[in-house]
Formats: C-alpha cells, structure tokens, sequence
C-alpha cells in the first residue's frame, strides 16, 4: 500500500467537516491485472446537498521543486484512476485534492487551466491548515 500524502489528513477532515463519510481509506481499484490504491473513497448521504454522491479523492502536495512535474504525475495518476473507474465503478466521480496556494500560484496559469480543461480534471480546493474545503472545481 502506498504511504500517505502529506495533506491526508486534513483533506479527510474537510471532507468529514461537509459532511462526507469516508468509505474507504484508502480505496483499492482493481481491474483484471492491474491494483492500484487511491487516498480515499468517500461517499454523501442522500438528503445533503451533494446528495447520494460518491467520489474518489486523490490528494497531490506538490511539494517537489517542480510544480510542473508533480502536475504531469497528478494528471497521469488522476486519468488512469478515472479510466479504471469508468471501466469497474462507473457510480464513482474522482477529484484531485489540492492545498489553496497551489491552486492560486500554479493552477491559474492559462498552460494549466487549459490542459486541466481539455482532460476534465476535477479539483477540491483544500485550505489545509484550517482543514476546510474553500472550492469544489468541475
């Protein structure tokens, strides 16, 4: 099993603080030959606003010298994790979980915005040391 994100935490506990239950921590996918784990699955009962909604979390820290190069892994990860998805447990929606100030300072660039437009990258705008979801970006 793979080590736990730096944010994990507090991206469980925004998560918790909205209402979702954590249904899997973390979420095994697996389809025919391939296993993989991704940080959460978390699930919204029915009579809350993001009713019988049921998502897959993926937390990125982007705390490597290049953002650019954590954003070329986050997004392969975040497109393989959907595709298996799609193919196993369709019901699922998956989000990439990312501190505030990364959103701010590098996912504003228009290269960003644009590329993360094209591949219908879907964010939750975590402030990590208020343990608060600000955002959720479809």
């Amino acid at each position: 099993m793979p080590a736990k994100d730096t944010y994990h935490d507090a991206v469980k506990n925004a998560l918790i603080k909205e209402g979702w239950t954590i249904t899997a921590d973390p979420y095994r996918i697996k389809y025919k030959d391939a296993e993989l784990f991704a940080d959460l699955a978390a699930e919204k009962p029915i009579a809350a606003e993001r009713s019988g909604h049921k998502i897959i979390v993926e937390i990125k820290s982007f705390l490597s010298p290049s953002p650019m190069r954590d954003f070329e892994v986050a997004l392969g990860q975040y497109i393989l994790y959907r595709d298996l998805m799609e193919l196993t447990e369709p019901e699922y929606t998956i989000y990439l979980a990312i501190k505030d100030s990364i959103y701010i300072n590098f996912f504003q660039r228009d290269s960003i915005k644009e590329i993360s437009k094209i591949n219908e990258l879907l964010l939750i705008v975590v402030d990590m040391e208020q343990e608060e979801i600000l955002e959720w970006i479809s």
